[in-house]
């Protein structure tokens, strides 16, 4: 039989195992989470921060916003998207996009969308990742909230 001094001297490596591999767990979370979040800028912000520092028209960066209806057209014999972005919460916040790439299928005229590229000095967005956001396929509409409420 095992006194009371061996018990607590495995309980007490067994507490430090358990320790440490809660640490390990709680290490690969926090960065596996940190990995993929992604931040993107807004109009507002990029336009600010290029009129602070020109040198920012040379940096990639991410910025999100919406297209505005009626201004997305394809230039004729070549792969290339043309439309205007503005900012979600400030309209007059906007800038054309260039995109030369194929578009996702839930592009649409009005989407929100998130763009990978950089500013240039003309004051074109010119992107080379566009992905666009769905929030409608899983959020409910008006018309089935106010139904379920009653």
């Amino acid at each position: 039989m095992l006194d009371s001094e061996d018990r607590m001297k495995k309980n007490g490596r067994f507490m430090v195992g358990l320790v440490g591999v809660a640490t390990v767990v709680t290490y690969l979370i926090w960065t596996g989470v940190s990995e993929t979040m992604v931040y993107y800028m807004t109009p507002v912000e990029l336009i600010e921060k290029v009129g602070e520092d020109p040198t920012f028209h040379d940096v990639g960066v991410k910025v999100g916003g919406m297209v505005i209806p009626g201004t997305y057209s394809r230039v004729e014999g070549e792969l290339l998207h043309v439309f205007t972005v503005r900012d979600l919460v400030d309209e007059a916040s906007t800038f054309v996009v260039e995109y030369r790439d194929a578009l996702p299928d839930t592009f649409t005229d009005a989407s929100e969308v998130v763009l990978e590229g950089r500013l240039r000095s003309d004051g074109i967005f010119e992107a080379n990742v566009l992905l666009t956001k769905c929030g409608s396929r899983y959020e409910a509409s008006p018309e089935e909230l106010a139904g379920t409420s009653q």
